[in-house]
């Protein structure tokens, strides 16, 4: 049997001008405007680590924030100068970060392609999971991705399950994230089942 999380070990989210709380919100400074009446209809699913499957550090965080100490690993010269972000990032432990509001564009897909139609960043959200293509992801994580998806769903319909996609399905051969060990049916049957998860938008928030 996968580990569980009980249904009400977190308290309800609740999404307000594009900011989820509760949720530790960091936001970067890498964001633009998305293209006029743009329709949100994909939701991307990321995962990173940094050092590569080191957990739990400050530096995914600062990467997203262009604070990145590029000395302190020697993996992260390949970093210096990038300017990325994602809305989302869900840690190992569940943490929910929060980058970049919803209504704006993230710089998280890069060069991507989804169904025929490029430039993704445009009409998606994207969701980093602190994780790597050689590790399982937590229960955690599946948990709040699951409640998290949901709200999203609440202000943007338009995400449905069909609309849910993985970083390498958009950049085939440039990416492999979320990874072989990322469970796709335990993300669908959290978004089909009928415990609410304790999600919540606010009337007129958006």
């Amino acid at each position: 049997m996968p580990e569980t999380v009980a249904p009400n070990a977190y308290p309800p989210l609740q999404l307000t001008a594009g900011w989820c709380t509760p949720s530790r919100h960091c936001p970067s400074p890498n964001h633009d405007a998305r293209p006029s009446d743009v329709l949100i209809d994909l939701l991307v699913i990321h995962a990173i680590s940094l050092p590569a499957g080191h957990y739990g550090g400050p530096h995914i965080t600062d990467l997203f924030l262009n604070e990145l100490e590029c000395s302190a690993h020697p993996s992260f010269e390949s970093l210096r100068g990038l300017r990325v972000s994602a809305h989302f990032l869900v840690r190992r432990d569940g943490e929910i970060i929060q980058f970049v509001a919803t209504d704006r564009r993230a710089w998280h897909a890069g060069v991507s392609i989804f169904e025929g139609r490029p430039a993704c960043n445009d009409f998606s959200i994207g969701i980093e999971l602190e994780g790597s293509d050689e590790d399982i992801f937590t229960a955690a994580q599946y948990h709040q991705l699951v409640r998290l998806t949901r709200l999203l769903q609440g202000t943007y319909p338009a995400l449905t399950p069909a609309r849910i996609a993985g970083h390498s399905a958009l950049a085939p051969g440039r990416k492999t994230d979320p990874g072989p060990h990322f469970d796709w049916a335990r993300l669908h049957a959290g978004l089909s089942a009928d415990n609410p998860l304790g999600m919540h938008k606010l009337r007129g928030a958006e």
